[in-house]
C-alpha cells in the first residue's frame, strides 16, 4: 500500500458512498464529496458539497410533533459533467463493463484521480481519466479535468457540463423522513460571452430559512486533443444551468475537458456580492494545471508543519495521513477568518448535520501544536456563541455559561428532541441534550491552548472569560449534600447509554464522575487562569464579570469538595446508583447479534433499555484517565480527599473495557491510550481498529454520511502524545514515550512558544532539536532526564535502562 495514497482499484457499488467520503476534496471553506462526476443521487451515488458552517432550518412534522432541526445544507453540485454517443444514453458506470479501474486520492496534493477502461453494450471501449481538486491556495475555487478517448470507435460525442441546483438534503436514510428542501433558485444563466469572450455559467440560490446566497460560477473548456476550445450551446432552468457542446470523435483522439468552478457566499468579507465575487473569479482563474500547481504548493505548506512519519511495517503510515489529510480539509488556514467550529462528522456528508459537539476536544491537541491560530479560530467560535450560552443558563434558572451539546450556527441547543432508532422503526425522545461535560470539555480546551502556546493575550481577550462564566454555572448546579461535599444532579456523562435511571419518570443521573472530577479541575484552574492576566487585565474582568473573593472562595469550596461515588471498594462509580444496576450479559448478545456496537437500539427494539444495565458505548470514567496522567489524576483526587494509586488505575481501566461495546468510533482511542502503558498490545489492537474506522467502515454503514473527524484526529494524537507520552507539566515539556515493538520510529514536528521542536522517537532514543522562538530556552524532560535545550540545540536522549536520569 502506498505510503501516501489511498487506492482503490476495483469499482464496487456497495462501497460506493463510503468511497465518496473518504475520497472528498476540501479545503477548510467548502468539501466536495467524492462522487463521480457524472453521477446523480441515486441508490449508489450521493454527490455533496457543503459549505462550512452554511446551515438552514426546517420544521417537520413526526409522530404527531412539530420538530425543528438545523441542518448542513447540500449546496448545488458543481461537479456536473455527463458525456455520451450522440443518440445514446449518458454514461453510467453501472451499464458498462469496467475492463479495468483505478481511484486514487493523492494525500500529498489532495487530488483526487480516476482512470476507467470500459466497454458499453455496443463494443465500444473507452478510457475515461479525470483530476479534481478543492483549491486550498484560493479556498472559493475548485478544479476538473477530464479525457475521454474512445479506442474503437468513432463517433460525435456530446459534452454537458452543469451547476445542478436540483439537490435536497438525503444522504441520511434515518433522516429521509424530515423536511430536506432547504434551497430556493434564485437565478440560473450565462454571463460573459461578449465580443467573442467565453460564455460562463451562473447559478445563484439560497437557503429558506437563514437567507445564506450562494453563487457558483463555471467556466468549461472542451478541447480535442490539443486543439482550440469548441463552442457550444447553453441553456438554463429555474435551478440548473448548462452548457452543451458536440464534438466528432475518431478513435485514438482524446477530448479533453477543463472545469473551473468558484463558490462564494453572502457571510464573505472584502466582497461587494457573492453573485459578483463569483464571475470575478472564475473568469480571472488560471487553467486546471495552473491552480493545480498553487494548489500542491499550498498542500505542500500544510505537509512541512503537519506530517507525522512511522515506520511499522504495515499500512499505519497511509491512514495516519489519510487521517490528517481529512483534518486538514475540514479545518485548515482557510478557516481561520470563518465563524465555524469542529464539526464532529467534518463537512463531508449530512450526519448529525454538520453539528459541534465534544470532538474538539480529540481534534485541537494536534492543532494546537502545529496551527496555533487555527486552535485560536475554532475556540473564537464558541466564544463567539458566549451570550447564547448565557442565555440558555438564565433559561435553566442558572448564572454563567451552558454551552450546548450539540451546536450550530448560533450557538443555541440543536439535539433534536426525538431520533429514530432505525431498527425498531421507532422515533423515541432525544435527551442527550443533558450532556452538560461538553461545557467542561470547551473549558479543558482553552486551558491546553494556553498551555501549548503560552499566549496570554487569548487569555485575556477571550480564555479566562469562558472559563469564569463556565464555572459559574458548574458552581450553580452544585448542591450540597451534607459533610462538605457537593453534587450534580440530573445530567449525563459521555457514555450515553444511560440517560436515566431505570424505569425513572425523569431523565437524567446523579453525580457522574467524569463531570464532577472536571468540575474540581475546572476550580483549581480558574484562579490559575485569572493569574496569567496582568493586574489591569484581571481587574478590568473580574470588575465586568462582577467575581468578587467571596464567589472565587466559593468556587474553592466547591472544587474541593465534589463528589466522586465508588463501588467495590476502589471503583469509581459511573454514576450514583451504578452498582445497582444488573450486569449485562455479552456473550449471549453477541452469539445472538454478532455486531452490537449498538446497543442501545438494539434493547430498545426488544423493548428493553440499556439504562437496566453495566454496560457502556463508549469510555465514561475512562475519559479522567485520557485527559489526564496517572500523576495529575491522583492529585486531583488528592485535593477531593480521596485516595487513587497506580493499582486504583489498572482495575478500574479492566472493569470498564470489559464492559464497553465501543459503539462510538471514539472508544478505541480512548482506550487504546489508557492501555499503552499496561498492555501495549492491546492498546495497539485498538489503535488499529480505530485507524480503520472509516477506511473499513466498521460503525454499520456510517462512514458513508461523513467521517468520524474526532476518531480520525485521535489516533494521530495517539501517535503525537499518547505513545510518545508528551505533555506539558510544570512549566516544562515532558517526554514519557511508550516503547512499542510495533512502532519502530516515529518522527514530528511540535510548536510550543514559537519554537519548532523536531522529535524524532526510536526504541532506544529520543532525539530533540529546538528551533528558533520566543524564549531563550525549551525545558524538557526526557524519561525522567531533564535539561534546557537552547535554540539550534540538537540532543539525543537514551531511553528505558539505558538512560540516565
Amino acid at each position: 500500500m502506498s505510503r501516501w495514497s489511498l487506492v482503490y482499484e476495483t469499482f464496487d457499488s456497495q462501497a460506493q458512498g463510503v468511497r465518496e467520503a473518504l475520497c472528498a476534496v476540501g479545503n477548510g471553506y467548502y468539501c466536495t464529496r467524492g462522487a463521480f462526476e457524472w453521477a446523480e443521487a441515486d441508490a449508489t451515488n450521493y454527490p455533496g458539497t457543503y459549505l462550512a458552517g452554511g446551515y438552514n432550518r426546517l420544521q417537520t412534522e413526526i409522530a404527531g410533533r412539530v420538530i425543528e432541526n438545523e441542518d448542513l445544507v447540500n449546496l448545488p453540485n458543481w461537479l456536473c459533467l455527463r458525456w455520451r454517443v450522440a443518440g445514446g444514453d449518458w454514461f453510467n458506470l453501472m451499464a458498462v463493463d469496467v475492463l479495468s479501474f483505478r481511484q486514487e486520492l493523492d494525500l500529498r496534493q489532495g487530488q483526487l484521480s480516476l482512470a476507467l477502461h470500459v466497454r458499453d453494450r455496443a463494443g465500444r471501449e473507452t478510457r475515461i481519466e479525470s483530476r479534481r481538486i478543492a483549491h486550498m491556495e484560493d479556498p472559493h475555487l475548485g478544479a476538473l479535468y477530464c479525457a475521454i478517448t474512445p479506442l474503437n470507435w468513432s463517433d460525435s460525442v456530446e459534452v454537458r457540463s452543469s451547476l445542478d441546483g436540483r439537490v435536497i438534503n438525503a444522504g441520511v436514510k434515518r433522516y429521509r423522513d424530515l423536511n430536506g428542501t432547504h434551497l430556493v433558485p434564485i437565478h440560473a444563466g450565462v454571463f460573459g460571452g461578449e465580443a467573442g469572450g467565453e460564455t460562463l455559467l451562473l447559478l445563484i440560490t439560497e437557503t429558506v430559512q437563514s437567507k445564506l446566497r450562494v453563487a457558483q460560477a463555471a467556466r468549461t473548456r472542451v478541447r480535442l486533443d490539443g486543439g482550440p476550445p469548441i463552442p457550444g450551446a447553453t441553456a438554463a432552468d429555474r435551478d440548473h444551468v448548462a452548457q452543451t457542446v458536440t464534438v466528432p470523435l475518431a478513435a485514438g483522439q482524446t477530448l479533453r475537458v477543463e472545469k473551473v468552478v468558484s463558490l462564494f457566499n453572502g457571510k464573505d468579507v472584502a466582497i461587494a456580492s457573492p453573485d459578483l465575487a463569483a464571475q470575478e473569479a472564475v473568469a480571472r482563474a488560471g487553467n486546471f494545471d495552473e491552480l493545480l500547481t498553487t494548489h500542491v504548493r499550498a498542500w505542500r505548506r500544510l505537509w512541512d508543519r503537519c506530517d507525522i512519519v512511522v515506520h511499522d511495517g504495515s499500512d499505519v503510515q497511509m491512514a495516519l495521513r489519510l487521517h490528517i489529510f481529512q483534518l486538514l480539509q475540514t479545518l485548515s488556514p482557510n478557516s481561520i477568518d470563518l465563524d465555524v467550529g469542529v464539526p464532529a462528522r467534518g463537512w463531508h456528508g449530512e450526519a448529525y448535520r454538520g453539528h459541534v459537539f465534544w470532538d474538539e476536544l480529540f481534534i485541537l491537541p494536534f492543532v494546537d501544536f502545529r496551527l496555533p491560530a487555527l486552535s485560536r479560530a475554532m475556540l473564537r467560535y464558541r466564544y463567539n456563541r458566549l451570550p447564547m450560552a448565557r442565555r440558555m443558563a438564565t433559561a435553566t434558572g442558572q448564572r454563567g455559561a451552558m454551552y450546548p451539546w450539540q451546536s450550530g450556527s448560533d450557538g443555541r441547543e440543536e439535539t433534536q428532541v426525538m431520533h429514530l432508532n432505525p431498527r425498531s422503526g421507532r422515533w423515541l425522545p432525544d435527551f442527550s441534550s443533558r450532556q452538560r461535560h461538553v461545557g467542561l470539555a470547551v473549558a479543558y480546551n482553552v486551558w491546553q491552548y494556553y498551555m501549548a502556546t503560552g499566549e496570554r493575550q487569548f487569555m485575556a481577550l477571550r480564555g479566562a472569560e469562558m472559563l469564569v462564566e463556565i464555572a459559574r454555572f458548574f458552581a450553580g448546579l452544585a448542591v450540597p449534600e451534607g459533610g462538605g461535599r457537593f453534587g450534580i444532579h440530573g445530567v449525563m456523562g459521555p457514555d450515553e447509554y444511560h440517560d436515566a435511571y431505570p424505569d425513572a419518570e425523569t431523565p437524567g443521573l446523579d453525580n457522574n464522575a467524569y463531570t464532577n472530577v472536571l468540575v474540581a479541575w475546572l476550580m483549581e484552574t480558574v484562579p490559575a487562569a485569572l493569574a496569567v492576566l496582568d493586574d489591569a487585565q484581571r481587574h478590568e474582568l473580574r470588575d465586568r464579570l462582577g467575581l468578587d473573593d467571596a464567589e472565587l472562595a466559593d468556587w474553592d469550596r466547591i472544587g474541593r469538595g465534589m463528589v466522586v461515588p465508588f463501588h467495590d471498594g476502589d471503583i469509581i462509580s459511573q454514576f450514583a446508583g451504578y452498582e445497582k444496576l444488573d450486569e449485562f450479559d455479552w456473550d449471549h448478545y453477541r452469539a445472538k447479534y454478532g455486531d452490537i456496537q449498538r446497543l442501545d437500539r438494539i434493547l430498545e427494539a426488544e423493548g428493553d433499555s440499556t439504562n437496566r444495565y453495566k454496560l457502556s458505548k463508549q469510555a465514561d470514567v475512562l475519559m479522567l484517565f485520557y485527559l489526564f496522567s496517572p500523576a495529575r489524576l491522583a492529585a486531583l483526587f488528592g485535593r477531593l480527599g480521596y485516595r487513587f494509586d497506580e493499582a486504583m488505575w489498572r482495575r478500574n481501566i479492566d472493569y470498564y473495557i470489559a464492559r464497553t461495546s465501543h459503539g462510538s468510533t471514539l472508544s478505541y482511542v480512548v482506550h487504546s491510550w489508557v492501555l499503552a502503558r499496561s498492555q501495549p498490545e492491546k492498546a495497539w489492537e485498538l489503535f488499529a481498529q480505530a485507524l480503520r474506522a472509516d477506511i473499513s467502515d466498521i460503525q454499520g454503514g456510517t462512514t458513508a454520511e461523513g467521517i468520524h473527524l474526532g476518531a480520525m484526529a485521535g489516533t494521530v494524537d495517539l501517535v503525537q502524545r499518547g505513545f510518545t507520552g508528551f505533555e506539558i507539566r510544570e512549566g516544562a515539556l515532558h517526554f514519557d514515550p511508550v516503547l512499542m515493538d510495533r512502532l519502530q520510529t516515529v518522527r514530528l514536528r511540535l510548536r510550543h512558544l514559537g519554537h519548532w521542536l523536531d522529535v524524532l522517537l526510536t526504541g532506544e532514543d529520543l532525539t530533540l532539536t529546538v528551533g528558533p522562538g520566543w524564549t531563550a530556552a525549551v525545558p524538557v524532560c526526557v524519561d525522567g532526564q531533564h535539561r534546557s535545550m537552547a535554540p539550534g540545540e540538537t540532543f539525543c536522549f537514551r531511553l528505558g535502562p539505558n538512560a540516565c536520569g
